[in-house]
């Protein structure tokens, strides 16, 4: 991870070169944000593209979706076929499973604590808060994504693509921006052109600046000490038969 405590720079990078990278959704969608809005207690199907994860509605409005994805949720994840995770394997080596697609999507647990996020509406990134065991505030992950999309029947399923890149803002406010290698590994690999990979960096500083510099919304809502209701810490799973493809 690389440190960031240099100034901000405003920056609003024209996304239209990213959203190749969306999978296709096979139904009209709308953005996160847009009315009709989920009821707390729904099941949400958050979908990365080659991750799918059940999270439990904590608010959704206008200002964009909260939800909690409980420790031990079943999630659909893309797992190579010989059996070797991913980070197990030289980034060239990701890139190219990722091209080839060479894998399968197995259902899995999701590992550690349970997670809150938050997708702010037409904003490319989500933020995830995470703690440790005893429920403790660690820190602020914000997870560079495309902006997140909804079904527009107003079904509980969002989709969004992850963009490589990621800030770390520790509990002390110290910001962190990883795996730079990642990203440069996919542009060496063909997975991602160097125009990508510049408008992913900016989105980056978009984000410190729109977003961790001011305390803006979520970040001013004081989530870090939110817990979940009791029976919310329940693992989620995927009705048998029914799983996202």
């Amino acid at each position: 991870m690389v440190r960031l405590d240099g100034p901000t720079r405003s920056a609003a990078p024209d996304l239209a070169a990213l959203e190749p990278m969306r999978l296709p959704v096979d139904e009209p969608t709308v953005p996160v944000g847009a009315a009709a809005y989920l009821s707390p207690g729904d099941v949400v199907t958050w979908r990365y593209g080659l991750f799918v994860q059940l999270l439990r509605v904590v608010s959704d409005d206008e200002r964009g979706l909260v939800a909690w994805l409980p420790a031990g949720s079943e999630t659909e994840v893309a797992t190579p076929r010989d059996g070797l995770g991913l980070r197990d394997r030289p980034l060239a080596d990701r890139v190219r499973l990722s091209i080839q697609r060479d894998y399968d999507m197995v259902v899995k647990p999701w590992q550690g604590p349970g997670i809150l996020r938050v997708a702010p509406a037409g904003k490319p990134w989500s933020i995830w808060y995470f703690y440790d065991e005893g429920g403790t505030f660690e820190g602020h992950y914000v997870n560079l994504e495309l902006p997140h999309l909804r079904a527009a029947d107003g079904g509980p399923r969002t989709f969004t693509r992850d963009l490589t890149l990621d800030i770390w803002v520790d509990a002390d406010g110290d910001v962190w921006l990883k795996d730079e290698d990642e990203l440069d590994a996919a542009v060496t690999g063909g997975a991602k052109t160097r125009e990508q990979a510049g408008i992913i960096r900016e989105v980056a500083e978009q984000a410190r600046h729109e977003l961790i510099a001011p305390r803006a919304w979520p970040l001013d809502q004081g989530w870090e000490t939110w817990r979940p209701p009791p029976g919310w810490d329940d693992p989620l799973t995927f009705p048998r038969g029914t799983m996202e493809m």
